[in-house]
């Protein structure tokens, strides 16, 4: 075994973490990571080392959101961004990325440029930033987006992949991007876990493992689980209760659909709201969004304006 480090007491050690904190010149409006969100910015302070547990029910939009919150820390933060998936295939993610970035939706996207040029036409004359939805627009968009997505890594799991394997793709990722600081995003993580045990028997063995990889690491990582229960069941848990259940995330994300306001939105988007139930670095709240699922995108809504 390694020798171990000296112990310093935190009056010793004092002095060098005052130099570091006065040494940080860069004025900053939030301590972790830009998620892209102002108001989700303004409840976690950014995004910041530690587990963050997404739980919702199924069709909420936890993978968009996910992905998303993925694609924006890549590309606001000039971080490298892992995104682990079980259930989605790395061309259905990529075209979710692209449906958001260009205002095409997933399945014109996924039929094709003939398609589109078909149904679209082809622009003449407008400048790339202000081309209107088009095969054009499209590619405009992903050549502009290539810098951020050259962070950006989409790994598709098997059925028995497990966390020492993720650990392995992570480490590999730090030494390519040769960065210590990366954002990890394990959708449907309740794959993870004994086979042997049903899923909700799996959850405090999971979250705690994920936590403590989270720690060992130090990332910041998004873990996505799936509530199997009906949303109109007296049963279900409501998003306080969640909180209460999960000793080990840093941070517990509940997404629930908006049942009333959803009524006031045109065509297929649905209002979500964000609880944040559990946050150790700061406050509880609760953020209203519009979910565009052709878009695979989400937008905060500023809560005054929500009806």
């Amino acid at each position: 075994m390694g020798q171990k480090p000296p112990l310093h007491s935190d009056g010793e050690e004092l002095d060098a973490f005052l130099g570091e904190l006065e040494a940080t010149e860069e004025v900053t409006k939030i301590a972790g990571w830009d998620s892209g969100f102002t108001n989700l910015n303004s409840a976690l302070n950014g995004i910041l080392p530690g587990l963050y547990l997404l739980i919702g029910p199924t069709s909420c939009g936890k993978t968009a959101f996910a992905k998303q919150l993925c694609d924006q820390v890549a590309m606001y933060n000039s971080v490298p961004a892992i995104f682990f998936t079980f259930t989605e295939q790395k061309k259905d993610l990529r075209i979710r990325t692209l449906a958001r970035l260009s205002g095409l939706e997933n399945r014109e996207i996924r039929r094709g440029r003939s398609f589109v040029r078909h149904w679209y036409g082809v622009p003449k004359g407008a400048d790339a930033d202000e081309l209107p939805p088009s095969w054009e627009k499209l590619l405009s968009e992903a050549d502009e987006a290539r810098g951020w997505l050259n962070l950006l890594y989409t790994i598709e799991c098997q059925e028995k992949t497990n966390l020492r394997e993720m650990e392995a793709d992570i480490l590999r990722i730090k030494e390519i991007k040769e960065s210590d600081q990366v954002m990890v995003v394990i959708d449907d993580s309740q794959r993870l876990g004994p086979r042997d045990l049903p899923i909700n028997a799996r959850f405090p063995l999971v979250i705690e493992q994920l936590q403590e990889l989270a720690m060992t690491l130090h990332v910041a990582m998004l873990a996505t689980w799936t509530d199997l229960g009906r949303e109109d069941s007296p049963n279900r848990p409501t998003p306080q209760e969640w909180g209460e259940r999960v000793a080990s995330a840093d941070v517990v994300f509940v997404l629930e659909n908006d049942m009333e306001r959803t009524k006031t939105l045109t065509g297929p988007s649905r209002a979500i709201t964000l609880h944040i139930v559990k946050n150790r670095r700061g406050e509880k709240a609760t953020l209203p969004f519009d979910f565009h699922p052709s878009f695979s995108k989400f937008e905060e809504v500023t809560p005054d304006l929500a009806p």
